[in-house]
């Protein structure tokens, strides 16, 4: 009895421990700035504050009922593109006008002990995803979507690609479908209009496994030389420290003929959507920030990646903003050449696909030369931010300008649940934008149908620097010495 007594006593306590900390979660923080004022291209940003456990507000998934469907931005429609998908999440258009989507969820991590408290936490944390629609089985699979007779609507629907690892970016060129899994990017033969795939692939490189932030985006260069992979980190701020982090939150170059990869960006804690700006030729990506400074802080972000970009994570976000949480050294110098996001999308919005405004497109001028996202809800603010689709609007010189515009609402409803997640988009043969709904299962159709196709965006033009001799600057100093002291008076 004795025993039996002090088992009952230690699972008490367990259950008041772990019900002490589903209360301590279920209070949090609560935003004092709205989602706007933490947008755009001057973005406000309150102090941090903090956080021992995160601010928790789980939206649990409900679906959508027959015949609902999100409310669109005046002027557009939307509809049914697919469904009775298995948890979609990325899309990619082919030439050909067949959509593949990827069917995934996260890889599965072997437990790799820990104590009392690791192990509490992981239960909170896989109770927590699960009710958010997380968790569960990845398909491994690549689906072809095809609108047949063009009626807006897929009529085929027949699975190409299995066995995968966590599949996310897909890319294609000449014959060869880029698979980017979890932990490598393969290249498979594939011929366009074709069907299952089952010669074995090429591996091009390995990429640092997830946990953590598992995705793994590919864009392909628009001269096809090159592929840009996307990878995030496993931790909030390095708190497993920085040898795990190798390889991680930075976008990567791929060299297709020399088959050699390169770091190309680095300090993006969780870069995901990857597209080339129309304007000037110039990779840009959607990154999702640090959490637990608070409801207010910090804004995930859209900004450009120039070679060798830095944008500091962990050490620093926003250019110039300290994070005095992280325990690694940082690098000499590394505020020197932080740069700054072009682009604030608003904090814990989970900001993930991304399109540019393309020729074509079926958007009308209302939403003309800019960016679409999808932002795929937040788990970690009150009240919660995201759960939809926007767009940035950017002037004639490829700059985003303004707030983020909606574009597809409704996802959220009133008692806290949502009926759908939105997560990545894809423009569709006839210029439609294609978005994808992964815990309701659904792509969805977005277009004007009184909007004529959108002319092509004229690439920015200008004349080279001209070419600069490249001499020892004693030289110059010591000519300029020469000059002023043959200038002195003698008295």
């Amino acid at each position: 009895m004795a025993i039996l007594r002090k088992i009952a006593i230690a699972l008490g306590i367990i259950i008041i421990v772990a019900g002490g900390a589903f209360w301590f979660l279920s209070r949090g923080d609560t935003a004092e700035l709205s989602v706007e004022e933490v947008a755009g291209t001057d973005p406000v940003l309150r102090e941090g504050d903090a956080q021992s456990f995160p601010t928790v507000q789980v939206a649990e998934p409900v679906g959508w009922q027959p015949g609902e469907t999100p409310t669109p931005a005046e002027g557009l429609e939307v509809a049914r593109f697919a469904e009775g998908l298995e948890h979609p999440r990325t899309l990619f258009a082919l030439p050909n006008g067949d959509i593949l989507v990827a069917l995934t969820r996260a890889p599965k991590v072997e437990n790799e002990g820990g104590g009392v408290m690791d192990a509490i936490k992981g239960w909170i944390a896989e109770k927590l995803l699960t009710k958010a629609g997380a968790t569960g089985e990845s398909p491994n699979q690549i689906v072809l979507l095809r609108d047949a007779d063009g009626n807006g609507t897929a009529e085929v629907k027949q699975v190409i690609l299995e066995g995968l690892d966590s599949p996310s970016g897909m890319a294609w060129k000449d014959g060869t479908l880029f698979v980017a899994n979890h932990n490598a990017v393969l290249a498979y033969p594939y011929a366009l209009g074709g069907g299952k795939i089952t010669r074995a692939p090429r591996k091009l490189m390995d990429l640092a496994p997830g946990g953590g932030h598992w995705m793994r985006n590919l864009e392909l260069s628009p001269d096809g030389a090159r592929l840009y992979v996307a990878v995030g980190s496993v931790s909030n701020i390095g708190e497993a420290g920085m040898k795990v982090e190798e390889g991680r939150a930075m976008i990567w170059e791929y060299d297709l003929a020399k088959g050699r990869p390169r770091q190309f960006g680095a300090g993006l804690r969780n870069p995901n959507g990857l597209d080339f700006s129309p304007w000037t030729g110039e990779l840009w990506t959607a990154v999702n920030e640090r959490d637990m400074l608070g409801s207010d802080l910090v804004p995930d972000y859209l900004t450009n990646v120039p070679v060798g970009a830095q944008y500091g994570w962990p050490w620093v976000y926003y250019r110039d903003n300290r994070d005095r949480r992280v325990e690694a050294p940082m690098p000499r110098f590394l505020m020197e050449y932080v740069r700054k996001p072009e682009y604030a999308l608003g904090p814990h919005v989970a900001a993930l696909g991304l399109v540019f405004s393309k020729s074509g497109d079926r958007m009308g001028t209302g939403f003309a030369g800019g960016a679409f996202i999808a932002r795929h809800g937040s788990w970690n603010r009150k009240p919660p931010s995201g759960y939809d689709v926007v767009f940035v609007d950017f002037d004639e010189r490829g700059n985003p300008v303004g707030k983020p515009k909606p574009v597809l609402t409704g996802f959220l409803k009133d008692d806290g649940t949502t009926r759908g997640r939105p997560t990545w988009v894809e423009w569709a043969g006839d210029g439609a934008l294609l978005v994808s709904d992964d815990t309701a299962g659904i792509i969805w159709r977005v277009r004007s149908p009184s909007a004529a196709p959108a002319a092509a965006i004229a690439a920015l033009t200008g004349a080279p620097l001209p070419p600069t001799e490249l001499r020892d600057p004693r030289a110059d100093f010591e000519a300029d010495y020469l000059r002023k002291q043959a200038g002195q008076k003698i008295n």
